[in-house]
């Protein structure tokens, strides 16, 4: 009777936690996530040696290149330059408020110490656990920490004689393959139980079974992909309801390359930054580390030109959330935490000059006697080498909307022209629909 009732017990027990089983991010950690809006990706694995697309140079491949690159590969494998801090430092000044790191991409080469595979940077001429040094370098600089983690993994598929490809036989589906699930469980255990708090994680691939596990394991992970909308390379055409992260590369991949790889220029990425933000979205922006393990000194160079914008900016795309209308005209807006403040970015370079008086009419704002108007990290009283110079900014109240007059005195560049937008903060102002609808005179001749 008694080992009846402890089963009953047992049974009830288990059922419970079933019920209970965490199916979605807290709220308040999506929220939190949202204010952060800009992360850093971070994409490097064994194949940064051969300036490959990451992983994917496996999929459809021949055995002997599986073979070579999964034996070959990890003995060259030796990123000697390798210094997380200044990456963490760079990002940090670049106005990155979180890093999400392939642990592990779907080549199922591991960027850890890990006891699940050989297949591992442990067993590299490196010998070090570049996922912990990540980790730690970034943690003191006060950003919060990603996983990225695929579910799939090359290479157990090749050493399982699975033809290698990317969600195309049921194999390729942890749910519809015990030992792909199993070994992903086991890595993921790893990740989430020896390498402190982890605030995010990225699951590249199905997710299902894997994410639960993983709220499991950390109850106030937020995960982004296989949870969220994360669209790469393109931004939705209008607002979305968060949370969202939007994925972009610097250049044309994600990994590093070497050759034929255009990157974008500094004012694209700011200006990606400012629309995601406008939408309602996180920018998630990715650096492809060299095989020696420095950052490439072009992404490094765009990050800077970053970093001087965020210097004045930050706090207009930090914390931020859309406005009423995202865009009037060319002017993107955002919204502060106090509802009515509002941010205006406006572009600068040829279309607003260093040293010259700009007048401006938002038909979508409405001012009053408290409406404030500045410009961020300009203090609108002297522009440098001009004496008895009106820098002032002057805003008034109209029937057609708020009209603001204002010079752009920034001086970033000694050549006077600094290519990026400029960020007018407006304080107690409120939204002014726009009147679409008007009523057409019958009488003849009014057409």
């Amino acid at each position: 009777m008694q080992r009846k009732l402890c089963l009953a017990l047992a049974c009830i027990v288990m059922s419970f936690s079933v019920s209970a089983q965490k199916t979605s991010n807290d709220p308040e950690k999506e929220k939190w996530f949202m204010d952060l809006g800009l992360g850093m990706f971070i994409h490097w694995s064994v194949d940064a040696q051969l300036g490959a697309v990451i992983s994917h140079s496996m999929a459809g491949a021949s055995d002997e290149y599986l073979e070579r690159f999964t034996k070959e590969l990890p003995k060259t494998f030796n990123p000697h330059k390798f210094n997380p801090d200044d990456w963490a430092v760079l990002a940090k000044l670049a106005g990155m408020k979180y890093v999400v790191f392939t642990t592990k991409h779907h080549s199922g080469f591991c960027m850890w110490d890990t006891k699940t595979t050989p297949f591992n940077i442990m067993n590299t001429p490196f010998k070090k656990d570049a996922t912990k040094a990540i980790f730690d370098a970034f943690r003191k600089q006060g950003i919060a920490i990603g996983i990225y983690f695929s579910p799939e993994d090359f290479n157990y598929l090749y050493q399982q004689h699975v033809p290698v490809g990317r969600m195309q036989l049921p194999q390729h589906f942890p749910e519809k393959n015990p030992g792909l699930m199993a070994l992903d469980k086991a890595q993921l255990k790893e990740l989430l139980s020896n390498y402190g708090k982890i605030d995010f994680i990225f699951f590249d691939g199905p997710a299902e079974g894997l994410k639960e596990y993983a709220w499991q394991l950390q109850p106030n992970i937020v995960v982004t992909r296989g949870q969220m909308n994360t669209p790469e390379q393109e931004l939705p055409d209008s607002v979305l309801p968060g949370p969202w992260e939007a994925c972009f590369t610097m250049g044309t991949d994600w990994q590093y390359k070497p050759t034929n790889d255009p990157q974008k220029s500094g004012t694209e990425m700011i200006n990606m930054l400012i629309e995601t933000r406008a939408k309602g979205g996180n920018l998630l922006l990715n650096v492809g580390p060299k095989p020696d393990g420095e950052i490439q000194i072009e992404q490094e160079a765009l990050l800077r030109e970053l970093a001087l914008w965020q210097f004045a900016n930050n706090e207009a795309v930090t914390g931020v959330r859309p406005w009423h209308m995202a865009k009037e005209g060319n002017v993107w807006f955002t919204r502060g935490a106090d509802t009515s403040t509002v941010y205006a970015f406006v572009q600068g370079g040829k279309d607003w000059k260093y040293g010259e008086r700009k007048d401006m009419v938002f038909h979508t704002l409405e001012g009053n006697a408290q409406t404030k108007v500045s410009i961020l990290g300009y203090a609108s009283q002297l522009v440098e080498y001009k004496e008895n110079f009106d820098a002032g900014i002057y805003s008034q109240n109209t029937p057609v909307g708020l009209f603001i007059s204002a010079v752009n005195g920034q001086r970033f560049y000694t050549d006077r022209k600094w290519p990026n937008p400029v960020v007018l903060k407006i304080e107690h102002v409120k939204f002014k629909p726009v009147v679409t609808s008007y009523h057409q005179s019958t009488i003849d001749g009014a057409k």
